[in-house]
This record gives structure tokens, C-alpha cells and sequence, in this order.
């Protein structure tokens, strides 16, 4: 998520790497992961895996997720790693369709909750966590102001909340992306053009990315007070407020932004086993090891997502500042695939010009 590369995170571009260069890629010791930067994992977690499998792990980065997809289906015949991690729901039909995966039933399926087995009948893909996308709004702004936070979308169009609003390009963005799918299955193929009409109207502004929105342009983060922001909604994820907590100097004692629940898309990540891997017994040990209780369990607070196994604990912190979105919007990923190109050449006609 970008959320965890905006608050402070520091990432892994390494994790246990062989010395011995590719030629170890190929030998029964060393399992390559291929990323997207957002990757994450304490080095004491990953280090069990690697005590206890026998394999060495080599992580390879290859920039944001849509990049990272991309790179791997034009390599698939030939692919850098072994496991896929980080295509996501948005993107999963692309990746599926170039046939970037070969089917897999992890061990330890059984305990992923099924709501996020998009490809239970294949295998193909195995869920990993899942996060939602969401309006994010800053406390004080609101309390100062004597007025309600926003509910869910129709309120971001309401008078009220007249210039409040930034967002990011839904072409270059996957949070931007992430809420335009969540208006287009709210309100449908028809209705969901007229509903960013409205924002627009209502002043909504767009920048590139979550960067730039969220530490930058919203009132309610750390960045965005030092950099005197006066936006107080901002679309980022359930999980940024407890990233505030725990990333606040001085920790604050509560967060000091919320979640309009009523805005939220479900957003899934998953790995796979990649087409002609060439350690494919150590690649199916690490998806094993992804939906792990141990990796699931250290996961939040590396990536600022949430676990998708039965019974996996999440910090307290999540529990009480970031609670997961109980009735998120959803889409098909075929259908994601079917309309989201189209969608986003309508949507920056319609917003940007």
C-alpha cells in the first residue's frame, strides 16, 4: 500500500539476497520474489521461514504494482523470480489472461477467509491481504467547523462540503483508480459519470498521487499540517489513521483522523506461483509461508494492510483507529478488466478537462 511508503516505512529492497548472483536463482536453495515497492516483512519473520524451509529468499522491486504487473507478463516466459506478490483485484484479469501464473493450492488454505478466494476454482492466485480505499477525514477541521464528517459519496457532492475534497488521477494512482471503481459500482456504468459531474462541480481538486494528496494537500495528516494543507478530505486507505498514531511525534492519544465508511472499495492483493519458475518447490513454500499465521500477523504493521487468514491478529491500533470497512464496495475483477481502461480515458475527459 502506499500509505506504508508515505508514513515513514522503512522497506526491504533485500531480504536474505544471494551472493552468488543469478546462477543461485536456478539452484534448489534460493527462492526469488518478485514485488511491487511496497513490500514489507521483519527481518526476524522472514529469517524463520529461511531456517525452517531451507531456502534462501531474493526480493526483487519493480516498482508500483501496475509496473510491476506489467514487467511480469512481458517476462513471463522467461520471469526474474518465482512468486508473483502484488497484483491485486484491480488487475488480477490482466494477469490472469496473459496466463502470468500457474495453479497452486497453497497449504493452509482452508484458514483464508473465502470472500477473498477470487480464483478459488483455479488456484492461480493466492490471497494475501486485503485493505480498503477510503475517504479519509481530519477531526479537528470537522469539530472546529460544527460539521458532520461525510458518510459515504453522496456527501463529497453535497454544498457542504464545497472544496473539501482532493483525490488522486485515477489513471496514475492506484487509491485514484481504487475510488473511481468504488463510484462506478455504486452507482453503476450510467450513473457513476454524473456523480463525478457533481463532484467536480463541488470542487473537487486531482493531484498525481498519495503522495502528493496525502502529505501535501489533507489538513488531517502529519505532512500535510507542517505543509499548511487546507484540504480536509482526502481519498487513502482504513488503514492511515492508525499509521498517524503510530508514526506521530509526539504519539498522539487518539487519531487524529477518521474513515468515512460509506466511501470505501475493497481492495485484495495476491501471489502467485509464476509461469516457468525455475525453483518451483521453494516457490510454493513461500506462498505457503505468505498466508502463514506468522508472516499474516506481521504483515499490518509492515504494510499497513490487513490479513486474510482465520484468527490472524491485527495491532490494537487497527482495532481502534482502522477498522476494516464492514460492508465495502466490490467489483468483479472480469468486469474490472472489461471496463477499466475505458473508464479512465472517461473519467480524465470528463475531471481533468
Amino acid at each position: 500500500m502506499a500509505a506504508a511508503v508515505g508514513l515513514g516505512l522503512v522497506m526491504l529492497s533485500a531480504c536474505g539476497s544471494s551472493d552468488d548472483g543469478g546462477s543461485a536463482q536456478s539452484g534448489s536453495k534460493t527462492v526469488t520474489l518478485v514485488s511491487h515497492d511496497s513490500w514489507a516483512v521483519s527481518k526476524s519473520v522472514l529469517a524463520d521461514f529461511e531456517k525452517q524451509s531451507g531456502y534462501r529468499v531474493k526480493v526483487l522491486k519493480d516498482g508500483d504494482a501496475g509496473q510491476a504487473v506489467n514487467k511480469a507478463i512481458l517476462t513471463k516466459d522467461n520471469p526474474q523470480g518465482d512468486v508473483f506478490f502484488g497484483v491485486d483485484n484491480t488487475l488480477l484479469s490482466r494477469a490472469l489472461d496473459n496466463g502470468l501464473f500457474q495453479s497452486y493450492e497453497a497449504q493452509g488454505l482452508d484458514q483464508v477467509d473465502g470472500r477473498y478466494q477470487l480464483d478459488a476454482g483455479k488456484h492461480r492466485v493466492t490471497p494475501v491481504d486485503h485493505g480498503d480505499i477510503c475517504v479519509n477525514y481530519d477531526k479537528k477541521y470537522f469539530a472546529d467547523h460544527k460539521l458532520a464528517p461525510p458518510a459515504g459519496f453522496d456527501d463529497l457532492a453535497k454544498p457542504a462540503y464545497k472544496n473539501l475534497l482532493v483525490t488522486e488521477n485515477a489513471s496514475t494512482s492506484s487509491p485514484g483508480l481504487g475510488f473511481l471503481l468504488g463510484t462506478a459500482a455504486k452507482y453503476g456504468d450510467e450513473g457513476w459519470p454524473d456523480y463525478w459531474k457533481k463532484l467536480k462541480a463541488n470542487g473537487v481538486k486531482v493531484v498525481d498521487g498519495w503522495e502528493q494528496a496525502y502529505n501535501e494537500e489533507f489538513s488531517g495528516s502529519a505532512g500535510g499540517r507542517k505543509a499548511g494543507a487546507d484540504r480536509p478530505l482526502v481519498v487513502s486507505y482504513a488503514s492511515s489513521p492508525p499509521a498517524e498514531v503510530i508514526y506521530g511525534d509526539p504519539k498522539p492519544t487518539t487519531a487524529p483522523t477518521g474513515v468515512a465508511t460509506g466511501t470505501c472499495f475493497r481492495q485484495i492483493e495476491f501471489a502467485g506461483l509464476l509461469s516457468n519458475a525455475k525453483n518451483g518447490q521453494g516457490g510454493k513454500a513461500l506462498i505457503d509461508f505468505l498466508i502463514s499465521k506468522e508472516f499474516q500477523e506481521d504483515m499490518p504493521l509492515n504494510m499497513f494492510v490487513y490479513p486474510v487468514a482465520k484468527g490472524a491478529a491485527v495491532p490494537a491500533e487497527f482495532t481502534e483507529y482502522g477498522p476494516a470497512a464492514e460492508d465495502p464496495e466490490t467489483m468483479d475483477p472480469a468486469k474490472i478488466a472489461a471496463d477499466r481502461d475505458q473508464w479512465v480515458k472517461s473519467w480524465t475527459s470528463l475531471v481533468l478537462k
